[in-house]
């Protein structure tokens, strides 16, 4: 079938539209929506210092029988509302797993120990979760859910533990969300469909390709790309493709994720489709609104899209660079996102091709020259030297310089000058003695400075490999393994985070504490030392 979006002739083969039966057997409300009155209740009163507590709170009655009691129970004098929360609710126990940390076992050692921890079974529990169909790893710590973008770099650590179903099976899961839910959500919990985060299920089939020695792994799995694409491109169905061409002939800047840009040209931008305060963080984003004296839904949908992006939260989302109540994430043409989406194209091509589908593979090929052709126009800062993201609105260019700038360079998207010049700030800005800053901003955020992240550091790893920069590469390969092997020796942790500026310091900002466990430092850095053996 034949869809014109935004001056762009797409063909869209008909099974991308309907990609197999879902297999969900209810509909997941947001726990606002389950408990009217009493989640505000409870998430306002100071019940639990960590908003997330609640709403992974498992409910010992039905929904309506609970609502019922509090009604009636609240009118007496005596009524202790946190009383009544452990009476009606199982509360999520962090951290009790059993599992004690051995010091005498090696960091590699210690991981591949960590994996049956964090493995989760197929559940439902009757709360927000969403069942999975087969075994898969959650983070760690507070997270008992899995991640979108995390389970990739927790992948390239089980590659090399040899689980090989476990990354079958999370792919596997993936597919079926998208199925379900029309793409993968932040995570399977209900409060999180409305948005998804950095989309890396291509690369994810990649690697289960890789994995199994068999490409036609992107043939099966093609249905299921397609469909996450057109969710990004704000397009899943007949209906959204017209309604974008509509929004676009009457001259509005963006639908949904996507940003019209120059006369026939589209790229992409993070945006959740509620713009309500976040459940998990519902009363610290009543307090950003408030603190901010703005449209107050535009700051809960900022403050959702600024946890699309994975980034949440960084200077990279706020417009004074500073103050989260200036947060403007979905005024942003995130650099990193682009290239996630350039790559997609990229694999959608190239696996058309593999399934005898040329014309369709045409399409995507289109699709990607486009976007690269216009990719330097906007994040790349001449001024700088290095790729940024790009304000729409104010139409400029961001002064925040990221590691968000590899991207590029992963997807070897970058010329050989730009790549150049990437690598020298990366080697005299960026480089600490515990790894790669993400930006070179102290605002409090967990995003900024001091703080590093796995993720970030294998991009910037494997991009700088691309262009010949293996000597630097090394260097942080090395600087970010001593950084974890030096806090595993101090704590018997392996964490979220990692201050890489001051190594007498562990991480800290954001919403919560640095939490153990953990996904995908344990995946990173297990394939990192699994490399020196090579």
């Amino acid at each position: 079938m034949r869809l014109k979006i935004t001056g762009i002739i797409i063909l869209f083969s008909a099974i991308a539209f309907s990609c197999g039966s879902p297999v969900k057997k209810k509909e997941f409300k947001s726990p606002e929506e389950m408990y009217p009155v009493l989640f505000e209740d409870i998430q306002l009163g100071g019940v639990f210092s960590d908003s997330k507590t609640f709403v992974d709170c498992v409910p010992k009655y039905s929904p309506e029988e609970i609502l019922l009691r509090y009604t009636e129970l609240k009118k007496d004098s005596a009524f202790v509302l946190a009383e009544f929360v452990e009476q009606h609710f199982e509360v999520p126990k962090v951290n009790e797993s059993g599992y004690k940390s051995d010091l005498s076992l090696r960091a590699d050692e210690h991981i591949n120990k960590l994996w049956p921890v964090l493995t989760r079974e197929p559940e439902d529990d009757g709360g927000t979760l969403i069942p999975l169909r087969k075994p898969y790893i959650v983070p760690g710590g507070r997270f008992g859910e899995i991640y979108y973008w995390d389970s990739y770099f927790t992948m390239l650590g089980l590659q090399v533990a040899g689980e090989d179903a476990l990354i079958e099976n999370m792919v596997v899961n993936f597919a079926q969300l998208i199925q379900d839910f029309g793409h993968i959500p932040n995570g399977n919990r209900s409060y999180y469909l409305s948005r998804s985060q950095p989309p890396f299920f291509a690369m994810m089939v990649e690697l289960l390709a890789d994995v199994k020695n068999d490409e036609q792994i992107l043939v099966e799995f093609l249905p299921q790309m397609q469909k996450e694409y057109q969710y990004w491109m704000s397009a899943t169905t007949k209906e959204e493709a017209s309604n974008q061409n509509e929004s676009r002939n009457a001259g509005e800047a963006a639908y949904k994720k996507v940003v019209f840009v120059d006369e026939d040209n589209v790229l992409n931008r993070y945006f959740d489709e509620s713009a309500t305060p976040r459940p998990e963080a519902y009363k610290e984003d009543i307090h950003t609104a408030e603190l901010s004296g703005r449209n107050k839904e535009q700051v809960y949908r900022d403050l959702r899209s600024g946890a699309e992006s994975g980034w949440d939260y960084t200077s990279r989302w706020l417009k004074d660079g500073i103050h989260m109540e200036t947060i403007h994430t979905t005024e942003i043409l995130p650099v990193d996102l682009n290239a996630l989406l350039y790559h997609m194209e990229d694999v959608l091509e190239k696996t058309c091709r593999l399934a005898g589908k040329d014309q369709y593979a045409d399409s995507y090929k289109a699709l990607k020259e486009k976007r690269l052709a216009v990719f330097n126009e906007y994040f790349w800062d001449n001024e700088s030297g290095f790729f940024v993201d790009y304000d729409f609105v104010a139409q400029e260019k961001s002064p925040h310089l990221s590691l968000a700038a590899v991207f590029p360079l992963v997807f070897e998207m970058a010329s050989e000058e730009q790549a150049e010049s990437v690598a020298h700030l990366i080697r005299h800005v960026f480089l600490k003695p515990g790894g790669l800053v993400s930006t070179l901003d102290e605002t409090g955020q967990q995003w900024d400075s001091p703080n590093g992240w796995a993720p970030l550091q294998w991009l910037a790893i494997e991009g700088l490999r691309k262009y010949g920069y293996y000597q630097l590469a090394n260097q942080i390969k090395a600087n970010w393994v001593n950084n974890c092997l030096r806090v595993y020796q101090n704590t018997g942790k392996m964490v979220e985070k990692y201050n890489v500026c001051d190594l007498s310091l562990l991480a800290g900002g954001g919403e919560y504490p640095v939490q153990d466990g953990f996904g995908w430092t344990n995946g990173i850095l297990l394939k990192l030392l699994s490399e020196e053996t090579e």
